[in-house]
């Protein structure tokens, strides 16, 4: 703890020794290291303060994503509507943009939460840094030197690298903001063995072996008041109107979410170091080329939707067929299994939202494909990632999509997933 600076304290208790008519004739007295202790109950009170607000955020995400699917899905259709010279074009593309800022937010608070969903795969973290490293150099601007210094060897993580490339441009952007006159950006990686004293110090993990990226800067600097707090969502040292206080927040809740840890050291005048730690693996990478996105197709089939939402539903049902698809609409589980019933010779996919009344999503489906065995699915659910891996969707492979989704987006994963071979 040494390297911590911190200071130690002790607690002196005295016991008194008597003889038998009870008088006091000596004492015993006990001086108790406490530093670890306290130590201990302030990082146990940080991470149950951070806990709470990422239940709330969890808590609000599938109503705000479901009343987002709605304004994105209906304004998008107006606009399909639209001649290209039409005047309420542009106010429906201001529709869309709000509707896409309010959706970030709210994956923004998912991400603090830890309950988004991510996909990590093996992934070299120093490919990672040199694919971002020209974005980084534009988004800091030409005042701002922007220094890389790589590990020697390999350092695989299992990791979602578009995660990871966030985290690493919004580090980025806090300290080109710390540093309005100009100043230098240094990225480092490395690998290290950390022990059992470094986790307790920092509180987090298990000793082993873990890559570590570094971001430095040559800014203001923080005091220790405030790089407490800097990782807490909504918090910031920015003017008003120049920040939502969410980037290191989002930051944070990456890192959690990948079995890391980050840690701030920083000094006033002196600028600041961000270090992030996430454990090694021994897996080899393996990059399938990026494909870009299809365009939305339709096609004739049946669509069994469960929908319990009843404007989500609508809209999904009018993209639906407005792309040809024949849709049969149930407002519930429970309506969905007696409408499968009644047309499981002509239904070719289940379109079901997870968590509905009366029979989740997913109890629909097992249902269904014990009379129908080999009938194809996609779930979809505006819930946060700890809800939809309760249900077992995304560990077990099934298709799934979550909401907020764009109208495109839908019809693209819908034909996806009815193209699919048996």
């Amino acid at each position: 703890m040494t390297d911590l600076g911190a200071r130690h304290y002790a607690e002196t208790k005295s016991y008194p020794l008597t003889d038998s008519s009870g008088a006091v004739i000596s004492a015993i007295e006990t001086i108790t290291d406490i530093t670890d202790k306290r130590k201990l109950e302030e990082q146990l009170r940080q991470a149950q303060k951070m806990e709470a607000v990422g239940t709330l955020a969890g808590g609000v995400a599938h109503d705000f994503n479901n009343i987002l699917t709605a304004i994105i899905g209906y304004a998008t259709l107006s606009k399909m509507k639209m001649q290209a010279d039409d005047p309420q074009r542009a106010s429906i593309d201001q529709i869309l943009s709000s509707a896409e800022r309010a959706a970030h937010l709210t994956q923004s608070l998912l991400a603090f939460s830890r309950k988004q969903i991510i996909n990590p795969k093996p992934v070299n973290l120093n490919d990672i840094v040199k694919g971002v490293e020209k974005l980084l150099q534009r988004l800091i601007g030409e005042d701002i030197e922007l220094s890389t210094r790589l590990a020697g060897a390999d350092l695989v993580v299992m990791a979602d690298a578009g995660q990871i490339e966030q985290v690493l441009m919004n580090l980025a952007t806090n300290a080109r903001d710390a540093m309005p006159d100009g100043g230098v950006i240094t990225l480092t990686t490395q690998g290290l063995d950390l022990d059992e004293d470094f986790m307790k110090v920092h509180g987090f993990g298990n000793p082993g072996r873990y890559a570590v990226i570094s971001v430095s800067d040559t800014g203001c600097g923080m005091d220790e008041a405030t790089r407490e707090k800097i990782f807490e969502p909504f918090f910031t040292t920015k003017e008003l109107g120049r920040g939502t206080g969410l980037g290191l927040a989002i930051v944070y809740g990456i890192v959690k979410q990948h079995n890391g840890n980050i840690a701030a050291y920083s000094e006033p005048g002196k600028g600041t170091t961000f270090r992030m730690y996430l454990p090694l693996i021994t897996s080899s990478v393996e990059e399938p080329p990026a494909l870009p996105a299809a365009p939305p197709l339709g096609g004739t089939e049946t669509i069994l939707l469960a929908e319990d939402d009843k404007d989500v539903r609508s809209l999904t049902m009018a993209v639906l067929q407005g792309f040809g698809y024949h849709v049969i609409e149930a407002v519930d589980g429970q309506d969905a299994l007696a409408k499968f019933r009644k047309h499981m010779a002509d239904i070719d996919l289940l379109l079901v939202d997870v968590v509905m009344p009366k029979i989740g999503g997913r109890d629909v489906y097992d249902a269904a494909k014990t009379i129908r065995p080999g009938i194809k699915v996609l779930f979809s659910s505006g819930y946060p990632a700890d809800i939809i891996h309760k249900k077992g969707i995304v560990d077990e492979g099934l298709q799934f999509i979550s909401k907020p989704v764009r109208p495109g987006d839908l019809l693209r994963k819908v034909r996806e997933v009815l193209d699919e071979k048996p």
